[in-house]
C-alpha cells in the first residue's frame, strides 16, 4: 500500500441489545437484501460484539462502531460514538 492509498475503515450503525458483559456490548445491525427469484426485499440482521471501554452504552441505544484489531476471540469492533 502506497502513501496515497487510504485504508478503508468499516463503519456500522446498530441498536444495543445487551450490555451485561464487562466492557462488551452486543449490537444488532439490520440490512435489506433482494430476493433473486421473487424480486422482493427482506430484512437480515446480524449481531456484533463491540468493545465498550467505559461501559457508557446501554440497551436500546443507537451506536456507531468501527473495525479494529482483534481484542478477543469474537471482538473485532470498538465503539466510536453513541448516536441516540
Amino acid at each position: 500500500m502506497t502513501i496515497a492509498q487510504k485504508k478503508i475503515q468499516r463503519v456500522f450503525q446498530g441498536v444495543v441489545v445487551s450490555d451485561k458483559m464487562a466492557k462488551t456490548i452486543v449490537v444488532k445491525v439490520d440490512s435489506m437484501k433482494w430476493h433473486k427469484k421473487y424480486k422482493t426485499q427482506y430484512r437480515v440482521s446480524k449481531k456484533f460484539k463491540v468493545h465498550d471501554e467505559n461501559g457508557q452504552a446501554k440497551t436500546g441505544n443507537v451506536v456507531l462502531f468501527v473495525g479494529t484489531r482483534p481484542i478477543s476471540k469474537e471482538k473485532r469492533w470498538r465503539l466510536a460514538k453513541i448516536v441516540k
